[in-house]
Parts: structure tokens; sequence; C-alpha cells
């Protein structure tokens, strides 16, 4: 590449002899037992509990003092004994670890209902080196395995532990892929964290970085030195930005397309995570020994709480259209420390923070869809279990990642949910005009009361440019991201204030309304609230309303408010403009009466394009190659 450093400048025909299948010891390495997390922000119980007494620890050595007990029973620290049996023909795991001390050293198990049993153990003296086994025999609805270290009156120090089986035949080459737009720091130090685990990357073959920036990652130092320690295995590609679906398609178009890769993992990574490197060699581990090519994803944990989930399994609703529903059984914005994932939860699909494809589903059925930004690994997982394969969200396998909670919905990007929505909808669903009227509707009803007429606004230009028919995609998203952010500028409640300085307000000219309970019939109070709005029946001075009373049933009692935004950053001003919300609330009306009446030859149409628009020359073609 013209211009990149001599340190990065490398292409997909360096790794092309790197990716072939690898001759397999006698024992794979799963994942290792760790007690200690990769940063200073992440609590080390984690990884693992100091139950009773005390104990010291590094990332892979944990020293325990007289008289205490120490378990491995942690979010970081269990093995998933329920999705191994499942979803792998693996019959056998065994913990093995070096030790110096006196102590007890137990392989415990749970099931679905969180009940405990021993199932190997051994009594330690002096300096040495064990085995401890257990049978994935009766973890088929729930339930892990974990070390529980007790001592007496001597102290005892564990090290180099690991979670082994038997090898597969042989073992896949694995690629992870890096998409970043503008977060140079952010994704070298991503990078960086990879790239300085020796054990992980012993297992990855190379490193692909699809940077679509202005702010190039390959000017920052720590990006170079990695990639000097990388060396061939770094792959750093520039191109126009494309969004998420373009960059990680990059990486799926460039590993794909070397001789051999034919049986190869492709990790998708985002540039803002705080990387586990683990996760990796998990994710690669368990995608190596499933009965199917399978995609095996992280789970998500926060950035600002890194010790909750954000969900421990989602899916998808294309009657809404809806992402983000939770599995059954599966955990929901709780702490992992806390709770433990016992029962077994099937996934419908995972978000590509971290996420593997093998490539035999790139081969089976083509590329992303162009979309930009949003429900690109939705429909990739939807389309997946089309043809047969399975998503597998693993738990154990982490990252952390901004906290979704702390993301306003009010944003640009609300565009790509919407549009994108309706198309994955039109591929996968039946597609039924009338429910589709009446779920968007709801929708645009609600953003009007709540005086969010640049949601609206997005919403509405979202349906009529998917109504416009296929052409909407084929620059794959570029002119809709710049188009509706410039457009959106021009309502003022999407701009964000500092709360301290709030427009043509004093500080003491408002205080906060706080919100009554959900209201149990919905439907009549939205129409109260239209009416009131429309009649300017509302209280007419200022209030703020903290974010998690913005609600479109709160809102809408007030002519003015200051809407605390997600991100806590700032507020939002919102007014009550009557011509304005008359307006949008006719060209929404239009919008949604000609989805509801072009909706099947829409869904056609589409489904005619699909193949077209997941191929191979579509994406040459965006890439300029």
């Amino acid at each position: 590449m013209a211009g990149a450093p001599d340190a990065v400048r490398h292409d997909s025909e360096a790794v092309r002899s790197t990716l072939v299948q690898h001759g397999a010891r006698s024992r794979f390495v799963v994942q290792r037992g760790l007690f200690a997390g990769p940063s200073p922000l992440i609590d080390d119980d984690l990884y693992a509990e100091v139950v009773s007494g005390f104990a010291s620890r590094t990332r892979t050595r944990i020293a325990i003092d007289p008289h205490a007990r120490v378990e491995t029973n942690s979010y970081f620290g269990r093995f998933p004994a329920t999705y191994w049996q499942r979803w792998t023909s693996v019959d056998a795991v065994h913990a093995t670890m070096t030790y110096s001390g006196s102590g007890r050293i137990a392989l415990v198990a749970s099931d679905s209902d969180g009940y405990e049993r021993t199932v190997d153990a051994v009594s330690v003296n002096g300096n040495g080196f064990i085995k401890l086994e257990a049978k994935l025999d009766h973890f088929v609805d729930g339930g892990g395995l974990w070390l529980r270290m007790d001592t007496a009156r001597e102290p005892l120090a564990v090290e180099n532990a690991e979670w082994t089986v038997a090898s597969p035949s042989s073992v896949r080459p694995a690629a992870v892929v890096v998409c970043t737009f503008n977060r140079a720091d952010e994704c070298a130090t991503t990078v960086d964290a990879l790239g300085s685990d020796d054990s992980v990357m012993s297992g990855v073959d190379a490193v692909f970085v699809v940077d679509q920036g202005t702010d190039p990652v390959e000017t920052r130092e720590k990006f170079r030195s990695v990639a000097a320690k990388l060396g061939p295995k770094l792959v750093y590609i520039r191109q126009p930005n494309l969004g998420g679906a373009g960059g990680f398609t990059r990486g799926m178009y460039e590993v794909t397309d070397v001789v051999g890769a034919d049986h190869a993992n492709i990790v998708l990574m985002d540039d803002d995570i705080l990387c586990e490197p683990e996760t990796v060699l998990r994710l690669n581990a368990f995608a190596n020994l499933t009965t199917e090519p399978t995609i095996v994803g992280a789970q998500m944990l926060g950035l600002f709480h890194p010790d909750r989930i954000l969900v421990g399994a989602e899916y998808a609703d294309l009657t809404g259209p809806t992402v983000g529903i939770p599995a059954a059984n599966a955990e929901v914005d709780s702490s992992v420390v806390k709770k433990k994932q016992e029962v077994r939860v099937d996934a419908g699909y995972n978000g590509w923070w971290t996420c593997l494809i093998p490539s035999e589903i790139v081969a089976k059925q083509g590329y992303p869809l162009p979309l930009f930004f949003q429900w690109d690994d939705v429909e990739y997982a939807i389309r997946a279990r089309g043809h047969g394969f399975a998503t597998v969200t693993l738990p154990g396998a982490g990252v952390w990642h901004a906290d979704f909670t702390w993301k306003d919905w009010d944003e640009w990007h609300r565009y790509f949910n919407i549009r994108n929505g309706l198309l994955v909808a039109a591929l996968h669903s039946e597609f039924d005009g009338p429910t589709l009227f009446r779920s968007l509707g709801r929708d645009l009803l609600r953003f009007l009361v709540g005086m969010q007429y640049g949601l609206a606004f997005t919403q509405i230009k979202a349906i009529e440019d998917f109504v416009s028919g296929p052409a909407a995609f084929r620059d794959g998203g570029v002119a809709a991201a710049r188009d509706i952010r410039r457009e959106r500028a021009h309502f003022a409640e999407t701009t964000r204030h500092p709360s301290a300085v709030v427009p043509d307000l004093r500080n003491a000219d408002y205080q906060i309304a706080k919100a009554a309970p959900w209201p149990s019939l919905e439907g009549a109070v939205l129409a109260k609230r239209l009416v009131q709005q429309w009649r300017g029946s509302v209280v007419p001075h200022p209030v703020a309303i903290a974010s998690k009373d913005a609600l479109w049933w709160h809102v809408s009692l007030f002519g003015h408010a200051i809407v605390t935004d997600a991100s806590q950053e700032g507020v939002r001003v919102r007014r009550r403009n009557k011509e304005l919300a008359r307006e949008l609330a006719v060209r929404g009306a239009k919008a949604l009466l000609r989805l509801r009446r072009t909706a099947p030859r829409l869904r056609d149409e589409y489904r005619k394009e699909f193949p077209t628009m997941v191929s191979r020359e579509n994406w040459k073609r965006l890439f300029n190659i």
C-alpha cells in the first residue's frame, strides 16, 4: 500500500502460506486457567474468587495463603461444559496445572439448577504437575466445571492451568479481522492487546486491520510497534468508509481469496473494545471441535460496568422488526460475578463486537449485505440458519464494549436500524404490510408526542428510502450515512448541550419531573397524549427529565422538556411544535401507506436482487478493487 510505514506494509499475499490446516498435538488447549484480567480496570473476581482467607495473583499464577479457599467458579474461570456437550463431539476434558506447596485441588461440576458435585480431586504436597478429568456426559441442559483449591496449615501456589481435550485430526487456520474508522488510538490498543499475548497468537495465522478512516491507525507508534512484532501476520488495508459491514466483509473477502483457506476460522472484532485475548483462543478452539461449521460469538460485557453482561444470548423478531430480544433463560444486564450462567441458552445471532465465522459458511451463503451499519450481523446469522448453520453465544468468551444503555437511540444510526431492519424482514419473513404499518406507525406516533421530531424524520426517511427499492443500497450506504447526519441537524432536539448551559434558560428555570409507572393501557394513553399535544393541553413551563424517565407517555405531558441524553454527557431540549408535528405526521402516513401497499412487490424485488447484493463481484466493486 503506497505511503504506509514499512512496519505495516503487508498484503494478503504474505499470509497465503500460513492459512492452511495445521497438525495437532495429542492434547488441544481450549481454555487457559487465568487468575487476573488484562487491565487494572477489570475485577479479578471475574477470573477467580478468594472465597475465604487471602491470596495474591498474577495473570497465570495464584498464591494461596494457609487456611484459605479459592474457586474459579467465575465468568472467565468456568469451563462451559453444557455448550461443549451440546455442540461438539468432545467426551472429556482435562484440567492440568503445576503446583508448589500443600493443599487440596478439586474439579467441581454444576447442573442446570446450580447444584454442585465434585467429579475429581487430589491432595498435593511439594512440587509437581497434576491432571484432573471430567466426563462431558451430564450437562445437556446446563452446568459448568471449575477448580476449587483449599489450603490448611501450608500455602499453595498454582500456575499455568489449562483445560485440554483430545485434539482434532487437524487444526483450522485462523484470522482476526479488526475494522476501524477514526478510532486510531483504540484500534492500536486492541491490536496491541491481542498481539502481545504469545499463547493466543500462536493459534492465529493472520490479523487483518481494515482502516476506513481519515485518521490512520498506522500513524500510531503503538500500532507500528505491534505490527513489527506480528510481522507478516499483520495485513493492514486502507479503503473508503463502507461502515462496519464493509470493513468486516473486506477481511472475509481477503481470507476467502486465499487458496487453502476453505476451512479457516474468521474472527471479526470491533476496534473500540477492551480486548480479552483469551476470548479469541476460546472461540477458535470451540469452532475447531463443533460437529458442524458453526458461528461462535463472544458475549458483550459493559465497558463502564465490567462485571455486567448485556445479554446471555439474543434473537430478532422480524415482524417489528426488532433486534436485541433476550433468548429464553438468558441473563440480561446482570452481574456475572454474582450470577452464574448455568442454563444452556440458544442464540439467534451474535453481535460482531467479537464473533467467529467459519469460511465454509461464507462459501455456502456469500458475503454480508452492504448495509453500512446495523443488522448485517443479524441477517448473516439468520441466513446461516437457513443454510443449516447454527449460532452459539459462548459463555466465558467475552469482551468489554461501551454499554448499550449509555447510547442514545435518537442518533443518525437509527436510520440504518430501521431501513436495514426492513430489508432483513423482506428477505427472511412474510413481510406483512399491515403488520409493519401498525408497528412502525405506533413508533412514529410515540416519537411525535415525545417531541422527537428529528427521530420521526429519521424513521420516515428510512422508510422512504427502503420503499424506493434496491438501488438505495447500491453504494453500500455511503450517501445515506452522509445525508441523514446533515438532514437531522435541522431538528433542534438532536443537538446535545452541556447540562449546565441550556439555550435560553437559566439553571433555576426548571426542575426534575419524575415519571409515573408504565401505563397499563398504552393504546388509550397514546391516543390521549396525541390529543393533548395537538391542543397544547400540556405543562407549559420547562422541566428536566432524567434519561430513564424519558418515555413518550411522560415527556408528552410537557411542552418544553430538557431531557438527559442516554450517554450522560449532556441534555437535549425538546419543545412542542404543532406545525412540524403535523407536517411529519402527513409525510409519515404517506410513507407508511406506500410501504403497506407495496410490501409484496418490494419483498419480491429485494429477494430477486439479493444474490447480487451479497456476491463477491458486488463487494469487489464497492471495494474498488
